[in-house]
């Protein structure tokens, strides 16, 4: 059987132990420059072929663009031969046609490594720079104009088919030179095969249903009948009303984020929502230079910003951003050139576009000044809202504070049983505030209650003795204070007057008893 082994002829070895060097060279030495030379070459060889192809691609873009602008200026021959024709307006307009959409202007990003000392201009600057040759080649003032543009549109055509003829040559023959070595690099996975076995479906265990219980906190409150008014939904207030307290703070979803976020325009849209309302060419130069400006995002944004704007009072404002917004909505929705399409058309002197957008941009004014007005009606309703009726703990004496008394968990006397029975019926919530010792607590919880629950609950809280009313603290340090410790002085002094007085009398009474007895 004859073995054919030409198939390891692809093998790029550069440490074949069958290699002879001269005598004075080391081998170790010559296989290390060896290696290093092929990896240098192959190197080499690999950015050469991103480059190409990169060019090739920006080639591509760039014949595709003056293959539009040769027929824009076919279909406009008419009008270029007419009298008073400015040439370079007309080559103007041209480019205009023929630009696309904002995000196809710019060239893809070069490769890692390629063409990295300068950055690759817009397609729109490519054909305003081809356009600028022609005229110079032309000169000053060209007999027929219109005919040699063409021509050297075409001229600029056939130069740059020509680099890409020679692009493709160059890159078939370094990829035939990559391809005839074996590397380590055209390694690759033939084809991976998995497989999962699945568990078989057990057979479910016949369980008996159990009835559902709920648990409670407190489970004595439940055999108590007092506190359980009922409201026209078959609802306890009392049961209800709760002190609010801090929630701990949970990780949010994606979901949760997208909702809670506040939508309003980049700096990018406002500086947009500033241009002059029909300034259409600034608009344009704009949207050139920042496409971005184009998402549905900053759309959404500037009908925000407009919205509120009409809210503070700035109808023109609000005006002017409706108008931008929908500039960005209309170019968006035309499609791949729908940039280039909106301007042609409300730029062109009674073309139907400038009526129904005009038309648009009032009729979507008018809903937001509309709804605006529904709104501060609705809120100036609301601040006349009367109040609702409340009961709440205060001590009638400013020199006095209320004092809150919990009963102890396990009672020892009769009296603090009965406190404590009074106590545990009352809902968890006004409990926790109970025991909070705060007095603000506790009104928080009887705001929420009904008139008629909040006064029995007041009516518990003196039975049970858990509201004490103690002396406060005077502050002598201030006039106010001063006055008050006046005041009590002299009421002590007249006190003790009348005390004494009363004592003399009581003194007389009794000599005078004595007299007579004797």
């Amino acid at each position: 059987m004859v073995v054919n082994y030409s198939k390891w002829d692809a093998l790029e070895l550069s440490d074949d132990s069958d290699i002879e060097v001269h005598p004075n060279v080391d081998k170790r030495s010559f296989i290390r420059a060896k290696q290093n030379q092929i990896h240098q070459q192959r190197f080499e060889r690999r950015h050469q072929i991103e480059t190409l192809k990169y060019e090739r691609i920006i080639n591509d873009g760039l014949l595709q663009r003056i293959d539009k602008l040769l027929n824009s200026l076919q279909e406009h021959a008419q009008q270029a031969t007419a009298p008073g024709v400015n040439p370079d307006e007309f080559m103007m307009q041209a480019l205009m046609d023929c630009s696309g959409d904002g995000a196809d202007d710019i060239p893809p990003k070069p490769p890692q490594g390629v063409h990295t000392q300068t950055e690759e201009p817009r397609y729109s600057v490519m054909m305003a720079s081809l356009v600028d040759q022609v005229k110079k080649e032309l000169g000053a003032d060209p007999q027929d104009w219109f005919q040699s543009y063409m021509k050297g549109v075409e001229g600029h055509k056939k130069k740059v088919n020509g680099l890409q003829a020679e692009l493709n040559q160059k890159l078939a023959e370094l990829e035939k030179e990559e391809g005839k070595k074996i590397t380590s690099d055209s390694i690759h996975t033939g084809f991976s095969v998995s497989s999962v076995a699945k568990e078989k479906d057990k057979p479910k265990s016949a369980t008996t249903s159990k009835p559902e219980t709920v648990e409670v906190l407190n489970p004595g409150a439940l055999k108590k009948d007092s506190l359980k008014r009922m409201d026209s939904a078959g609802q306890s207030s009392g049961a209800e009303a709760d002190v609010d307290e801090p929630v701990p703070n949970k990780s949010k979803t994606i979901e949760d984020e997208d909702d809670d976020e506040h939508i309003e325009p980049t700096e990018l849209g406002k500086a947009f929502a500033k241009i002059k309302m029909g300034d259409y060419k600034k608009c344009l130069q704009f949207i050139s230079e920042n496409h971005a400006v184009v998402a549905e995002r900053e759309t959404d944004g500037l009908l925000v910003q407009g919205f509120n704007a009409q809210m503070d009072g700035k109808p023109e404002v609000a005006k002017q951003c409706v108008h931008q917004a929908l500039l960005l909505q209309y170019c968006r929705s035309l499609g791949r050139d729908g940039v280039g399409l909106f301007f042609k058309r409300i730029t062109t002197s009674g073309h139907q576009a400038q009526k129904v957008f005009q038309e648009d941009v009032n009729t979507t004014y008018a809903r937001i000044r509309t709804r605006c007005a529904e709104l501060a009606k609705e809120k100036e309703s609301n601040s006349k809202a009367t109040e609702t009726e409340q009961i709440q703990l205060h001590a009638v004496d400013p020199n006095t504070s209320i004092h809150i008394n919990i009963p102890s968990e396990s009672p020892s006397e009769e009296v603090e049983v009965k406190a404590r029975e009074i106590f545990e019926t009352f809902p968890p919530g006004l409990q926790r505030a109970l025991e909070s010792g705060e007095l603000a607590k506790v009104n928080e919880v009887l705001g929420k209650m009904s008139v008629e629950e909040a006064e029995e609950v007041v009516e518990k809280l003196g039975e049970g003795g858990m509201l004490s009313v103690e002396e406060g603290v005077i502050d002598g340090t201030t006039e106010e204070g001063r006055e008050k410790l006046k005041g009590l002085e002299e009421k002590a002094r007249a006190e003790k007057l009348a005390e004494e007085a009363a004592a003399q009398n009581g003194g007389v009474e009794e000599i005078e008893v004595a007299d007579v007895d004797d």
